[in-house]
């Protein structure tokens, strides 16, 4: 049976401000238990693991989300440990992207989609996340100028929950990689964009099935999706 990738709106459309609420964590965990995405109004970063949703703050505290809280874009599947790797030391996070994409490329995998989970020891982790801001046709790179925080974490064990697209699907989602970190104890995490990990042990699955939930309000027909630059994104991608 094929592995689902179950997305909610499309990147294109966070990227030019759609931030309303589509479903509920509740629903969003009946489709995934590991995956990454934001909230409604963009307030804060997801994590998604062991089956429960996690909200990282501007401070990279992390909390468990209620159920009810609306989700605006996020990417879940269920995890199902199809390949283990142990990981030795990886200094940055281009050399974790590249060797990640070694191990899916072994496997002829360069045009579907992956999820992999890294649970290691980190000695440096930089991250952001952001607090909500309430907004219509305000695009994500504005909103994150006005609500993004930088921090920096040493010295903790975590889980990386890292998702691959291909560049073909570039706008539905970021191609590449995109990581998110939350702590061993569930306390700290965020968007990851550099890291220093001192060993590993990766589960790599590789997806060929994708389901997305579209917007169902009038509003989301306004927005001109074609019109989302790739730069602007990447550039948000990279923490800047």
């Amino acid at each position: 049976m094929n592995q689902t990738m179950y997305q909610v709106s499309t990147l294109q459309a966070l990227a030019m401000g759609y931030t309303r609420p589509i479903i509920t964590v509740r629903e969003l965990l009946q489709h995934g238990d590991s995956g990454l995405g934001t909230f409604e109004n963009v307030d804060g970063e997801m994590i998604v693991a062991d089956g429960h949703c996690y909200r990282a703050d501007e401070k990279g505290s992390v909390q468990e989300i209620p159920q009810e809280t609306g989700v605006s874009f996020s990417s879940v599947t269920f995890l199902q440990q199809e390949r283990r790797e142990k990981l030795t030391e990886i200094t940055d996070i281009d050399s974790l992207k590249s060797l990640l994409t070694v191990k899916i490329e072994e496997r002829f995998g360069l045009n579907s989609m992956h999820i992999v989970r890294i649970d290691g020891y980190f000695e440096e982790v930089k991250a952001r996340a952001e607090n909500g801001f309430h907004s219509q046709h305000v695009s994500l790179k504005d909103i994150l100028a006005k609500t993004q925080k930088d921090f920096v974490f040493r010295n903790l064990s975590g889980t990386l929950i890292c998702v691959y697209f291909p560049d073909y699907m570039d706008g539905i989602n970021m191609p590449g990689w995109h990581f998110h970190l939350i702590s061993e104890d569930r306390t700290r995490g965020g968007h990851v964009f550099d890291l220093h990990m001192t060993n590993g042990e990766a589960i790599i699955d590789k997806i060929q099935c994708l389901t997305i939930q579209l917007p169902t309000d009038p509003a989301f027909d306004t927005y001109a999706l074609k019109e989302a630059s790739h730069d602007e994104i990447k550039q948000v991608e990279q923490g800047k």
